[in-house]
């Protein structure tokens, strides 16, 4: 089992004017492999939760347990938890700091303490995971990179420490639709190798198309947990927390008011191109 957060609580300035609720009871486990979507307003609590997995934020009340490793625990070593876990925080090339694209992706094996010829492989082969391939840009700036190459970069350096367990925070924020595309494609293929997967979204459709599972936040408790089916369906609850469902989501409901016989779990546009041909197939063959 990858995760298993039980009974977590979190509250800011606590017993101050400003003491705030941003966790309130959450239980829940992923498991070796999932893909889950982590969705809700903002000031949801998806933020403060995806650091108390990461390890930045300790439990105060309630445990985490990240592959073994008990976070409440103060014998818990955190650098064994971050081997554990990468986090992508949203924007993550305005966290790119060393003189060249290859020592910024090397930053994070050597911090895992991986020696310097380690750290080189590491990164060379995370760069070139994440599409960036030309020799020449690895002994360049990072901030002389376009504004999709930085992203990329800053996304080579949390593959190069190998996690087993890769959260993304809304990883194609600000992204023209071609980097978008690119992105999530990387994020596929990491989960495709066998990382379980987290992906902070505030895109439904995004989140429909790529993860098996979905968290829901609202307002520090865990508002719902299934698959993208049983989320989607409950269209007024997801309004009333202010969100939305996907748009292939309002077209399914819209062709099943036409009469098409559409399957509950089409929440994509290739599943719906394939359930509406196969509606004319059948009337075809009638």
């Amino acid at each position: 089992m990858s995760i298993e957060v039980k009974r977590l609580f979190h509250t800011y300035s606590p017993g101050t004017p400003f003491q705030s609720v941003a966790l309130n009871d959450i239980s829940f486990t992923i498991n070796d492999g999932e893909f889950v979507g982590l969705i809700g307003h903002t000031g949801s609590g998806k933020t403060t939760l995806i650091q108390h997995i990461n390890g930045l934020l300790k439990p105060a009340s309630g445990t985490v347990v990240i592959n073994g490793l008990d976070l409440s625990d103060k014998s818990t070593d955190l650098y064994k938890v971050r081997r554990q876990v990468g986090l992508v925080f949203q924007y993550p090339e305005y966290q790119l700091f060393e003189e060249t694209v290859l020592q910024d992706v090397m930053f994070g094996p050597l911090n895992l303490g991986f020696s310097k010829d380690e750290a080189e492989r590491l990164a060379r082969d995370a760069l070139r995971r994440v599409g960036i391939i030309e020799e020449a840009l690895y002994e360049k700036s990072p901030f002389e990179l376009s504004g999709g190459q930085k992203r990329r970069a800053a996304i080579a350096g949390v593959l190069a420490m190998n996690p087993p367990i890769l959260i993304m925070d809304e990883p194609t924020a600000g992204l023209d639709p071609q980097g978008r595309d690119d992105i999530l494609a990387l994020i596929r293929e990491a989960h495709a190798l066998g990382a379980t997967m987290i992906m902070v979204s505030h895109s439904m459709t995004d989140v429909a198309k790529l993860c098996g599972r979905i968290l829901v936040m609202n307002r520090g408790s865990l508002a719902l947990d299934g698959t993208p089916a049983d989320v989607f369906q409950r269209g007024e609850e997801l309004r009333a927390m202010g969100l939305d469902t996907p748009v292939c989501a309002r077209l399914k409901d819209a062709l099943i008011g036409r009469g098409f016989d559409i399957p509950r779990d089409a929440y994509t546009i290739e599943a719906i191109r394939a359930a509406i041909r196969n509606n004319f197939m059948r009337k075809e063959r009638c």
